[in-house]
């Protein structure tokens, strides 16, 4: 059920995105193309739009495409323009064929071919990264209830079992258990943000606890993802723990937002596409759910030495202590961008984003700026 959610999560996600921005075709977008299997609406979005998160607005009026999921493996597409000079994909036909470009006004779709049509992005492969993480706060854990244990004497808990809980829980809600892992450091400031937290579980209380009278909590362990254990984190379902069903994808509102990734879900130091990521930045920097952030990385540093321009790391020692930073010889190097990536969870000091598209492996150490 959990995984059914997720998928329709990211499908609405993808689907409501923001019409306002203009569309900037890249210098070598096909006149045509030919849809094939496997194909999504982000890859052929890609090759003709330099923003691909934009692509509804590439789909927009189209009279053999009335959703933007109708599209189907051997389709040709054909690039036009509208009224107003903005690029367009229709399907070609008898009557517009040979013709590069060509106006074109809304109608009704004729026909739905009997086929699988093409998705947005594959989401079997983004299911398993929207995880729920979370980011537990000081606050957030001072106030939390806890496992103590459960009706068996077991070590850890899967679906079924009863568990208690030290905390002020009531029955008839619903809770997330929670796998609170090691602590999150702010790389810019140093700051200890919270804690890295994992969904292991969700439960709803059978009995009312007290933590005042030292009464403990029962439960009944509905879903587990991972076995549960003594000291698991238990929070309240609500909404700083669900997904939302709608996001806008936008560009980043305002400008002068730089941060930087903390982690990854997969702790490596080098990922790509749709990899889950972990940013610095949250609600005290007016970071907002579905905004569209550039991945930026700055070129290593030049010095154009006697024997040559080396990069400043393959400089000598004496070298390093006898030329300052502001030395002539040095050149700083522009910042390129390498990629995308979108918000879609916002804490105070912390955001969750997913990368949408990279064109070489990203760093821990590369930077993400309002695109």
């Amino acid at each position: 059920m959990l995984k059914k959610i997720l998928i329709t999560t990211f499908c609405i996600l993808t689907s409501a995105l923001v019409l306002a921005d203009q569309l900037t075709l890249k210098d070598d977008a096909p006149k045509t193309y030919v849809v094939k299997k496997g194909d999504t609406l982000w890859d052929i979005s890609a090759m003709y739009l330099e923003e691909p998160w934009l692509w509804p607005k590439l789909w927009r009026w189209n009279p053999e495409i009335n959703n933007p999921h109708l599209i189907y493996p051997g389709d040709e597409l054909r690039l036009a323009f509208d009224e107003h000079g903005q690029p367009i994909l229709v399907k070609d036909n008898s009557e517009s064929s040979g013709k590069p470009e060509y106006k074109w006004s809304p109608q009704i779709r004729k026909q739905i071919k009997d086929a699988n049509p093409i998705t947005i992005l594959p989401l079997e492969e983004l299911a398993p990264l929207l995880n729920y993480s979370n980011v537990l706060t000081k606050d957030i854990l001072d106030d939390a209830a806890v496992v103590l244990g459960a009706d068996e004497k077991y070590k850890s808990h899967v679906e079924g079992a009863i568990l208690y809980a030290k905390g002020d829980l009531q029955a008839g809600k619903s809770y997330a258990i929670y796998k609170k892992g090691g602590p999150i450091i702010d790389p810019e400031t140093g700051e200890q943000l919270g804690h890295y937290a994992i969904l292991a579980g969700t439960a709803r209380g059978l009995r009312d606890g007290s933590l005042a009278d030292r009464i403990p909590a029962s439960l009944m362990l509905e879903n587990s993802r991972r076995e549960i254990r003594a000291g698991d984190v238990i929070l309240e379902v609500n909404e700083d723990q669900l997904l939302p069903a709608f996001y806008a994808m936008r560009n980043a509102q305002s400008n002068d937002i730089q941060a930087q990734f903390i982690s990854n879900h997969n702790n490596v130091r080098e990922f790509g596409k749709f990899e889950i990521v972990l940013l610095n930045k949250g609600a005290n920097a007016n970071i907002q759910e579905g905004e569209v952030y550039a991945i930026d990385r700055q070129s290593p540093e030049v010095i154009d030495t006697e024997d040559g321009p080396i990069y400043e790391e393959d400089a000598s020692r004496w070298y390093r202590l006898t030329k300052g930073d502001d030395s002539k010889d040095r050149y700083q190097m522009p910042i390129e961008n390498i990629g995308h990536l979108v918000v879609f969870k916002v804490q105070e000091k912390t955001s969750f984003a997913v990368v949408l598209a990279t064109t070489k492996p990203v760093r821990l150490t590369d930077m993400v700026t309002a695109p």
